[in-house]
């Protein structure tokens, strides 16, 4: 993760003192929030357990446009001091035996559409790649086709069903896993979609009215 630290983005590991955040987007993005306390002990006791977070220094997109003199005002304003990372994003995956499930994966609703998400999940895939992870596999909801569309981009296959998985409304899941992580053919796709996507980051950086899946 290291070489991504040029992008207005960057991905580490997830602590204690992210819960917070961790726990608002949480309650966000899922009908069903896991608590605090399964997150403590995920991170404290869970050997099995890697959880990585995503922080970026960006605004908030609100959807101004630019007006008459705007950028005459800019001229004239101080610049404006540097602002904490904000968490917007975060991820989970348990390795057990050579495969690597990912358990949990959001982004917060204001920072959705910018790449995140996709920066999450390459990051998990190299990260469960160096220990060792032969294979990545997850749940998807039947219904969520944008994440599906996003886990098919990076080689996840569906190979079953679990029935009423979901217990906030018995909705189907789908078991979505990749091919081995450590195939040749696999590590070029994953290079090339990680390149992709860090161009596309950089120039929201230069561009921040730019749009990205």
């Amino acid at each position: 993760m290291d070489e991504l630290d040029s992008l207005p983005v960057r991905v580490e590991p997830m602590t204690i003192s992210d819960l917070a955040d961790v726990l608002n987007i949480e309650r966000l993005a899922y009908p069903s929030p896991w608590s605090a306390r399964a997150y403590e002990y995920e991170l404290r006791y869970n050997e099995m357990a890697h959880y990585f977070v995503a922080r970026t220094n960006e605004a908030t997109s609100n959807g101004s446009h630019n007006k008459p003199f705007d950028w005459l005002k800019r001229m004239f304003r101080p610049a404006p001091t540097a602002s904490p990372p904000i968490l917007v994003g975060y991820v989970g995956y348990w390795l057990m035996a050579g495969e690597a499930h990912i358990s949990t994966i959001a982004v917060h609703p204001q920072f959705r559409g910018r790449g995140y998400g996709e920066l999450l999940l390459v990051s998990t895939l190299e990260d469960a790649t160096k220990r060792g992870s032969h294979v990545a596999t997850l749940e998807v909801r039947v219904s969520n086709s944008s994440a599906q569309q996003l886990y098919t981009k990076y080689g996840f296959e569906k190979v079953g069903l679990r029935k009423a998985y979901y217990s906030d409304n018995n909705e189907d899941a789908f078991i979505m896993t990749t091919p081995p992580l450590g195939a040749g053919q696999y590590q070029t796709k994953l290079l090339r979609l990680k390149a992709a996507l860090e161009l596309r980051l950089r120039e929201r950086q230069s561009s921040p009215q730019l749009r990205t899946a």
